[in-house]
C-alpha cells in the first residue's frame, strides 16, 4: 500500500470507493491523457467521471480561470455577478424550455435535490417517479429516488418513490418486446402505476443511465411517457448530468432523442459544462423556478471563477463542434469495440452513442453479470496505459467508456486496440 493510501484510509470514510488494487495518484493532464504521481502515461476515456469533458488543461479554460481568480474568486449570490448572469443567460437560450430560469449549484447531486424541491413544491406532492436501475447523487433525497442498490445506502428518504420499467433496454420483463411493443408495454405499466396512487410531482430520468452502465430505453420512450405525464399534471425532469453538452453526439440534450413532445419542464446539468470545474444546475421554466416562497441563496454556486471556466468551456465547445466530433469519432469508436467484442463470448452488450459507450460484460453463455472480470478488465486496460470505468445494475459488470470529446481518430483506435487487449487477456 502506498504512503498516500495509508493516509487516505487513515483520515476519510471507508465508503469512499477506489478503483484499481493499487489506487493511482493523479498528477497532472494535457488533451485526453493524464499522468501518475510515478510518471506513467494514460490516455484518458473515463474523464474523472465524464466531467473532464474538453480537454485536460485546456488552454483557453485554464487562462479563464487564471483571470478571474486575479480579479475576484467568490462572492455569493447576495451580489450582483456577471458571468453567472452570462453563462446563464447561454445555457437558458440553448436549453429549449420556454422562459427558462437558471439556478446553479455545485455538483449534480445538489442539482437534482433542487429541482427535486422544485417539483415537490410546484405540485404540493412528495411523491416522485424514478426510473430503475437509476441513479442520481449522494443527497438524502437523491439517494432516496435512486434505483440501484449498489448506490443506495439506506431506504430512509423524505420522498415517496415509485420506480417505473424502462431505463433498461435489453433486461427485465419486457426485454425481448419489439422497440415499439417495449415502450407501449412501458406506457401501460406507467399508467397502471398511476391508478393506484396520488398524482406524484415529476417524473425524474436520466435519457442514457450513467452509473447503471449507460444502458437506455429506445428513443421516443420519454416522450410516450410525457403524454401521460401531461394528462396527470406531473412534471417531467431530464437528468442531464452525464448526457447534457453534446456528448450523445447526435443531440445536444439526451432529452432531445424523445422530444416529440418538447423539452422537459425541468433540467438539471453538471459535471462537463465546467471541465473539473464545480459546477451544477437547474433550467426550469419561470413559474415552476420562481414558486419558492421564501428567501434562498447559494454561497458558492455560480461562483465568478466558476462561471468564468464554464463561458470559457461552452464556447470552446460550441465554436469547435465538439458534438460533432462526439458522433463522428464517437460512432467509430464504438464500430470498433463492437467488431472487438464480437470476437468475445463474455460481452453481452456494445451499446450508447456518442462519446457514451458501455461493454456489458456476463459469464460466457449466461446472463449473469461478471463483475470480477470487469474489475480484472480495468486493471489490464491500465497496465496497457488507458484509463476506463465500471457501472452496472446489481452487479457492477459494465465497462464505461466516455473520453474527452475532443477525442481524436488516432486516439481512438489507439484506445480501442488497448481495450481489445485488455478484453483478451481476461478471457
Amino acid at each position: 500500500m502506498s504512503e498516500l493510501h495509508a493516509r487516505h484510509r487513515k483520515v476519510l470514510p471507508d465508503w469512499l470507493a477506489f478503483y484499481y488494487e493499487d489506487p493511482l495518484e493523479i498528477t497532472h493532464g494535457e488533451g485526453r491523457h493524464v499522468w501518475d504521481a510515478e510518471g506513467n502515461k494514460y490516455l484518458d476515456f473515463f474523464g474523472g467521471i465524464l466531467t473532464t469533458m474538453t480537454a485536460h488543461a485546456l488552454p483557453e479554460v485554464t487562462k479563464a480561470v487564471s483571470e478571474q481568480a486575479g480579479r475576484i474568486i467568490h462572492s455569493s449570490t447576495l451580489y450582483l455577478n456577471r458571468p453567472m448572469v452570462e453563462l446563464a443567460e447561454r445555457i437558458a437560450h440553448i436549453s429549449g424550455i420556454p422562459d427558462a430560469r437558471v439556478f446553479f449549484t455545485t455538483s449534480g447531486t445538489e442539482a437534482n435535490d433542487t429541482a427535486l424541491l422544485l417539483a415537490t413544491t410546484h405540485r404540493r406532492s412528495n411523491t416522485v417517479l424514478a426510473m430503475r436501475n437509476s441513479y442520481h447523487g449522494r443527497s438524502f433525497s437523491a439517494v432516496g429516488i435512486t434505483g440501484n442498490r449498489g448506490w443506495s445506502p439506506t431506504s430512509l428518504s423524505p420522498l415517496q418513490t415509485l420506480y417505473v420499467h424502462g431505463g433498461v433496454r435489453g433486461r427485465g420483463p419486457f426485454a425481448g418486446l419489439g422497440d415499439a411493443e417495449f415502450i407501449e408495454a412501458c406506457v401501460e405499466d406507467l399508467k397502471d402505476l398511476l391508478g393506484h396512487t396520488r398524482p406524484p410531482a415529476a417524473l425524474i430520468a436520466e435519457p442514457i443511465q450513467g452509473v447503471g452502465g449507460f444502458t437506455s430505453p429506445p428513443d421516443g420512450l420519454y416522450a410516450a411517457f410525457r403524454e401521460v405525464l401531461n394528462a396527470h399534471g406531473i412534471l417531467w425532469i431530464a437528468d442531464e448530468v452525464q448526457t447534457g453538452w453534446g456528448r450523445t453526439g447526435e443531440h445536444f440534450w439526451g432529452w432531445q432523442a424523445h422530444g416529440r413532445s418538447g423539452p422537459p419542464d425541468i433540467v438539471t446539468f453538471a459535471k462537463g459544462i465546467g471541465n473539473g470545474m464545480s459546477i451544477g444546475g437547474v433550467i426550469a421554466r419561470s413559474e415552476i423556478m420562481n414558486c419558492l416562497d421564501a428567501n434562498s441563496i447559494s454561497t458558492f454556486g455560480g461562483t465568478q471563477v466558476t462561471m468564468a471556466a464554464g463561458l470559457a468551456n461552452l464556447s470552446y465547445l460550441l465554436e469547435h463542434d465538439l458534438q460533432g466530433n462526439a458522433r463522428r469519432v464517437g460512432g467509430l469508436l464504438i464500430e470498433r469495440v463492437r467488431a472487438v467484442a464480437a470476437q468475445d463470448p463474455g460481452v453481452r452488450e456494445v451499446r450508447g452513442r456518442g462519446l457514451m459507450i458501455g461493454v456489458e460484460l456476463t459469464k460466457p453463455g449466461t446472463d449473469l453479470a461478471d463483475p470480477g472480470r470487469a474489475a480484472a478488465v480495468l486493471e489490464a486496460a491500465r497496465a496497457g496505459g488507458l484509463l476506463i470505468g465500471k457501472g452496472g445494475g446489481h452487479d457492477t459488470s459494465a465497462l464505461r467508456i466516455a473520453p474527452p470529446l475532443s477525442l481524436t481518430v488516432a486516439e481512438a483506435e489507439e484506445g480501442a486496440a488497448i481495450l481489445e487487449g485488455a478484453l483478451r487477456s481476461t478471457q
